[in-house]
C-alpha cells in the first residue's frame, strides 16, 4: 500500500485536529479516529507474507 492509498484510506487529509487536541485521541472510539481501525490487519499480513 503506498503512502498515498494510506492517507485516502485512513482519510488523513481531513481537519480534524481540535477532536484529537481534546483530552487526547488513544484509545476513543470516535469515527473520525479512521487510524485506530483495524479492518486493514488481514489484508497487510497477507502482504508481508505472515
Amino acid at each position: 500500500m503506498t503512502p498515498k492509498k494510506m492517507i485516502a484510506h485512513l482519510k488523513l487529509a481531513r481537519p480534524i485536529y481540535a477532536e484529537t487536541s481534546y483530552g487526547g485521541h488513544f484509545g476513543r472510539n470516535l469515527p473520525n479516529f479512521t487510524w485506530e481501525k483495524t479492518d486493514m490487519v488481514k489484508k497487510l499480513r497477507k502482504a508481508a507474507g505472515m
